[in-house]
């Protein structure tokens, strides 16, 4: 994302005071569409200008994603929208905006066509308080709505919701957000959604194969990868007792790249760009699985990968590397059964790029008990008290086993004391 955007105002760039409170009514909007060339090539123009997204999912550090090259943001609904645009427009970011739109596994019904006029109504409210936004980039309508749905009404009411749009809001283009993509999905959106304009596509371990994929469907226009980042738990080895066994972030860090030029950076025929996930950090399954980011707000490998994708150059500090991460000399593909109360041994192997001197700290978490559905919230469970023994701050460590059996992991955070972290995780099972 390099570098900074600045706002197009009556087609003349200029820039602006992003100081300056947002008027809706009076603010001047730019102009974003979407162009295809005789030889079927789509491109995304912002104000006239080629546009290629270089976008993070979530709020989270603005700054830092528009200083590593980057420039947009996604979010999965308005709540505090003005709030997430006036921060994008201060770094010279632009903003995909989520329409919360119901989801049918929560328990809306698209046969009920009072609250599904409701909706209808309800977003009107959105469009018409962020339309005028100069930072935002289009309209993002739900987040897989096809994540075990059954009925297709649903892409009724996303077409009436996507021709709203466009007519109060002719300046951005509408698309929906799928959870992965096949024909059958692609078929009914073509014939019950025709107002829109691009498809995304939330996609992990399948980055790869993305763009063959969607030829396959029949989709013929452009399209988004609104969501992508590591293997994703539901695709990943799993342990006996169902934990999977999660990447490290270095192993993280070379899926990323690896997928992202194999898909997103050499299908730029039809792909308008990307958003990485996530922009921050969230319990799903783990503390560590999906977040660039640790709950202190350092990055991992994974941020020097994306400022490099984005910028093409890496940083002058880079994270530090873990090779592996080891229980008694085996590895989380040994599958260990432990018994409650004895001690084992623990070694973190980690080097720095830049022979920082490295730090360490160990934690012991019981797997979540209640899991979330497609990214839903999903509660961070409590750290073992003092597990470990001695000196926590080593590569290797001496930790007790606690007394109740059921799932844990151990956990690892080695920093380099300058805000960049290296993650890995030992799921083991206690059993008397």
């Amino acid at each position: 994302m390099k570098r900074f955007f600045y706002i197009v105002l009556a087609g003349i760039f200029c820039t602006a005071n992003t100081n300056a409170q947002y008027n809706n009514a009076s603010s001047t909007p730019v102009k974003v569409e979407i162009t295809k060339t005789a030889e079927g090539k789509f491109q995304l123009l912002r104000a006239g200008q080629p546009y290629f997204v270089k976008g993070a999912g979530g709020s989270t550090f603005p700054d830092r994603i528009a200083a590593y090259g980057g420039n947009s943001i996604r979010t999965w609904g308005s709540r505090n929208g003005l709030k997430v645009l006036d921060s994008a427009q201060k770094y010279g970011l632009t903003v995909l905006m989520g329409l919360d739109v119901a989801i049918e596994r929560h328990g809306f019904d698209y046969d009920d066509t009072v609250v599904v006029r409701k909706q209808l109504d309800r977003l009107r409210a959105e469009i018409l308080k962020y339309r005028n936004h100069p930072a935002l980039l289009a309209w993002a309508i739900g987040n897989e709505l096809n994540l075990r749905y059954k009925n297709q009404k649903v892409w009724n009411a996303v077409n009436d919701i996507a021709k709203m749009i466009h007519e109060l809001d002719p300046n951005h283009p509408v698309c929906t957000v799928f959870a992965g993509i096949n024909k059958d999905l692609v078929t009914n959106v073509k014939e019950r959604c025709p107002d829109l304009d691009f498809l995304s596509i939330n996609t992990y371990g399948d980055l790869a194969g993305l763009p063959q994929n969607i030829r396959n469907t029949g989709w013929t226009g452009a399209y988004m990868v609104t969501e992508w980042g590591p293997t994703g738990h539901w695709e990943s080895l799993t342990t006996p007792w169902k934990s999977a066994i999660e990447e490290t972030s270095s192993e993280k860090a070379a899926v990323y790249k690896i997928r992202y030029e194999y898909s997103i950076a050499k299908d730029k025929d039809r792909c308008l760009g990307s958003y990485v996930f996530l922009w921050g950090q969230k319990q799903e399954r783990t503390p560590t699985w999906y977040g660039i980011f640790t709950e202190r707000g350092e990055e991992s490998e994974v941020a020097d990968v994306m400022q490099y994708l984005w910028s093409g150059t890496w940083p002058k500090n880079q994270a530090p590397h873990i090779y592996s991460l080891q229980v008694n000399n085996q590895k989380p593909i040994d599958y260990l059964y432990l018994k409650p109360g004895n001690n084992y041994n623990a070694v973190a192997r980690a080097f720095d790029p830049d022979n920082d001197r490295l730090f360490y700290r160990w934690d012991i978490l019981p797997e979540p008990t209640q899991l979330s559905d497609g990214g839903d919230f999903e509660a961070r469970p409590k750290a073992i008290e003092n597990p470990v023994a001695g000196n926590t701050n080593q590569s290797k460590i001496s930790f007790v086993v606690p007394s109740k059996e059921g799932a844990y992991r151990l956990f690892v955070y080695i920093s380099d004391g300058k805000n960049k972290v290296a993650t890995a995780n030992f799921p083991f099972f206690v059993k008397k």
